[in-house]
């Protein structure tokens, strides 16, 4: 650093500038100047230019329309929080952001340039132009209160909050949420204790005209609450970001909860609405840094189902706080009722659907949902669920019917954590696939649940609270979001814009792990698409508090009375070969697989055996380069590296025991339809090599993680990987146990036969050229055609279409060929719909084999099919 000594920066801020001047830029305007300085440079803000050369440079900080910058018009950013960083003379650089939050991007990103090089006078006078601009407008990351014990800890240090909602704003998310209320499924716990904010109004605000309190809560804990979310407002504001507060619960007395800590009081049936009413009001006028509310309106709020009047009362609270709130409504449930009332509510609004259910999966909006999530007719049985979970059950998990070209309503899709939790993740061209799959079909992007959401859930706290580590010398206490700060990194940037320049990463990798950093970078890309992958193939609940990939609860093979702890959503029987994808449309069941290639009718779909070789592929790929980053890397015993290590090694022992439980699963299913014992001995031969990387896993992670890492009381939401061992084991001798249904007679054409469906085959996909239709015009036939070169007159291709809508199924057309050209027509009658339009290919070859096209690249990170919307 002491070749920095004696150089100065200049920062120049013009007087006039409304963009400069405003209390954001001052912010982000201390942050560089922090940053500097910490670098050995003396540091001086100005509003006028010096005639001094100096030995250091001048940085140019202004609006669009600021003097004296020398931009070319087409150089001056114009979009909503674009900005450019160029050179403007030899010692000078401008900094120009199309509006406030723009200009602090830019600053941050000069921050961040300094912060992360040894001589950044060198790289600043040496920058390549920077010209960025979002894809997205809704860039957010949900944070949850879930546990008094543990959370307090985090929501009352304001030292915490600063430096994590600064992480945000470096990292270009434009939102921070705050949900109150999701601690506990109401209406699924009956043993509710921790009711600390899930009822949030009387736990800040007091209602005038109501005698409404909370038992056991002084006045002076709820007036610093109230303070405190101020605090964080104020915060978050300060560096330009939205503060958004969700407000999940509405339930303010949980049915059979005996235990229950601080009971409300003062509320009963007629007065229930009418308080909520006025106590959003109060709170969106006690908090006026509240940009913006998030409102669950379904029955896991509390609230029996229909409540289109309780949720008009309640909306009101919005319409009438005297200010522009944006208004979001998580939309589970929700049907046409409900929509108008939120329309004639005045307020504009938002919908946030889940993305991938209550999981992560792969950087696409699945093409088809689950036969068990399909709208059902209504049934008294139902109860206080009767829209949720029968003619609108399709809304819980996906974008359902929503997506209407004529909505009155804005979008954007919310990534739930049950996938991954603890488990570092990290991959670039992932994130940039959601950046893209952010604004489908004109949605307006993406909140992510961070890393830990749910930890410590249902009171089950842990001495080490949210850190989940038993070495201490890896814990990180409630800094535990700085284990992730890769990810927010990655997400954030591009979220922001999917094409953004890998070094915007690279540069904090390059600090973290020196030449070690490609090596690392590239390992952990391989490993964390390992999960995802998973839970698009397999999926034995949509629910985060029931299926847990990353500690999996293992579901038998062999159906011997062995039920899962955890429901397999009324799939029976409930064993591993029956679990349904969560795309049903792009991969196969293990049992479906079996039963297609036994009837030789395979589908184009990925095979149990394809997505093995995919997750052993991935898992491979992560090791080869974990080994690199182990020999390049200065110190193997470095907090931060070892981190990475354990949780990269974790995630290559689950993608080599899915792969080959994957295999020993369908080896199993063959050997049930053909009887013979080799294929037993193939599969228990699959299931062991499985329960050798489950033991990986376990050699990886028993020292670094706590025994008992916990999101929920249930023993499949808590625990280590060694919890899980004994299941693998139990299904492994009850698949020796099987050998008495081998038959004798079994042909030698047979067992060859069902060996060769357990390699990884896959139709080649020939070469062809298609181009969607930019649009089409309603009510009127689209025309589809593709091309392909050098395939056989017996050659096939179908074309699969739908709306827009998860609650239809796929029409399905055989294309007309003419010569190389294959052409289909999506008649007009079916255009006639304010939905869009999705489709794609399955090509059949002469043996009867299929493929879907697109499909997936090699990457996994595409949209596996093709859209078109209708014409404005």
């Amino acid at each position: 650093m002491t070749k920095n000594i004696g150089k100065k920066i200049t920062l120049i801020r013009m007087k006039d500038d409304h963009v400069a001047l405003q209390a954001q830029v001052n912010w982000a305007l201390e942050q560089l100047r922090e940053k500097l300085e910490e670098k050995w440079l003396s540091v001086e803000i100005t509003d006028h230019h010096t005639d001094e050369n100096g030995t250091g440079l001048s940085i140019i900080v202004g609006g669009p329309h600021t003097a004296d910058l020398n931009l070319h018009q087409e150089n001056q950013p114009v979009q909503a929080e674009s900005f450019v960083i160029r050179s403007n003379t030899e010692k000078s650089l401008v900094v120009v952001g199309a509006d406030v939050r723009g200009l602090v991007y830019a600053l941050l990103e000069v921050s961040d340039i300094v912060k992360h090089s040894d001589d950044p006078v060198e790289a600043l006078l040496n920058l390549e132009p920077i010209e960025d601009s979002p894809s997205n407008p809704v860039r957010s990351i949900k944070r949850l209160f879930v546990n008094e014990k543990t959370d307090k800890l985090w929501f009352y240090d304001k030292d915490f909050w600063g430096e994590y909602l600064t992480e945000l704003a470096n990292q270009r998310f434009n939102r921070f949420s705050l949900a109150l209320g999701m601690g506990y499924d109401l209406g699924h716990d009956p043993d509710i204790k921790d009711f600390y904010f899930c009822f949030a109004y009387p736990f800040l605000v007091s209602v005038p005209g109501y005698q409404v309190n909370v038992q056991d809560l002084s006045t002076e804990e709820r007036d610093k609450n109230l303070q405190m979310l101020r605090f964080i407002g104020q915060e978050a504001n300060r560096r330009g970001l939205e503060f958004q507060v969700g407000l999940w619960t509405h339930a303010y007395e949980p049915e059979e909860s005996p235990d229950l800590r601080y009971k409300i009081k003062g509320l009963h049936e007629e007065n229930h609405a009418d308080y909520c009413r006025d106590a959003l009001k109060t709170l969106l006028q006690s908090v006026p840094e509240i940009d913006g509310v998030t409102i669950r309106v379904h029955y896991e709020s509390g609230i029996p189902e229909p409540a289109h009047l309780f949720w008009k009362v309640v909306l009101e609270g919005v319409a009438t706080c005297g200010r522009t709130i944006n208004l979001d409504l998580h939309p589970k449930g929700i049907d046409d009722e409900l929509l108008q009332v939120a329309e004639e509510n005045g307020v504009p609004f938002t919908i946030s659907p889940k993305f991938w259910a209550e999981h992560m999966g792969l950087p696409y909006h699945q093409a088809a949902i689950r036969e068990t999530e399909l709208p059902i007719e209504p049934t008294p049985e139902a109860g206080k669920m009767i829209i949720t979970t029968t003619s609108r059950r399709f809304t819980r998990y996906g974008y359902a019917d929503f997506l209407k070209e004529d909505r009155n309503y804005d979008l954007f899709f919310r990534i739930w954590p049950g996938t991954q939790r603890v488990l570092l993740w990290g991959d670039p061209e992932m994130a940039s696939g959601y950046g893209r799959s952010g604004s489908f079909l004109g949605a307006k992007g993406v909140e992510i649940m961070e890393p830990l959401s749910f930890k410590s859930r249902k009171t089950t706290e842990t001495p080490t609270g949210r850190d989940p580590y038993a070495d201490p010398t890896l814990r990180l206490g409630t800094e535990d979001w700085k284990k992730y700060q890769y990810s927010y990194r990655l997400w954030g940037r591009l979220l922001y814009n999917p094409d953004a320049s890998p070094e915007s990463w690279q540069r904090f990798l390059r600090s973290e792990f020196s030449e070690a950093a490609e090596s690392c970078e590239q390992s952990l890309k391989y490993a964390s698409r390992i999960l995802p992958l998973l839970t698009v193939a397999h999926s034995p609940s949509v629910a985060n508090n029931n299926y847990w990939p990353e500690i999996y609860s293992n579901i038998f093979i062999i159906d011997q009375e062995n039920k899962p702890e955890y429901h397999c959503d009324g799939r029976e029987p409930a064993i591993f070969n029956a679990v349904s994808p969560l795309d049903p449309a792009l991969f196969y069941r293990v049992d479906e697989f079996a039963d297609d290639m036994v009837q030789n009718q395979k589908q184009g779909k990925i095979s149990p055996v394809q997505t093995a070789a995919l997750l052993e592929d991935l898992a491979l790929a992560a090791q080869h380069h974990l080994q690199e980053a182990k020999g390049k890397v200065d110190n193997q015993k470095d907090p931060a590296f070892q981190r990475w290590q354990v949780d990269i090694e974790a995630q290559i022992g689950l993608g080599l025991f899915f792969a080959n439980k994957f295999r020993a699963g369908t080896a199993y299913e063959f050997f049930e339809r053909v009887g013979d014992a080799s294929l037993l001995e193939q599969a228990l031969k699959y299931y062991r090599v499985a329960k050798n990387a489950w033991e990986q896993v376990i050699q990886a992670t028993k020292d670094a993680y706590s025994e008992n890492i916990t999101f929920g009381y249930v023993p499949f939401m808590r625990g280590h990987w060694a919890d899980r061992l004994l299941g693998i084991e139990k299904d492994i001798r009850n698949m020796e146990n099987q050998i008495h249904l081998a038959k004798n007679n079994v042909s030698v054409k047979e067992i060859e036969k069902a060996k060769k469906w357990l390699l990884p085959q896959q139709m080649e996909l020939p070469e062809y050229h298609h181009t969607a239709p930019e649009s089409f015009e309603k009510g009127q036939s689209v025309q589809i055609s593709l091309s392909l070169q050098d395939v056989p007159s017996e050659y096939q291709v179908y074309l699969n279409y739908r709306h827009a809508n998860q609650a239809e199924s796929y029409q399905s057309i055989k294309m007309v060929r003419d010569a190389e050209l294959y052409s289909a027509e999506i008649p007009a009658s079916y255009t006639d719909s304010p939905y869009p339009v999705i489709y794609f290919f399955e090509f059949e070859n002469e043996e009867k084999q299929r493929r879907l096209c697109p499909g997936f690249d090699e990457n996994l990170c595409n949209q596996p099919y093709f859209s078109i919307r209708l014409a404005k």
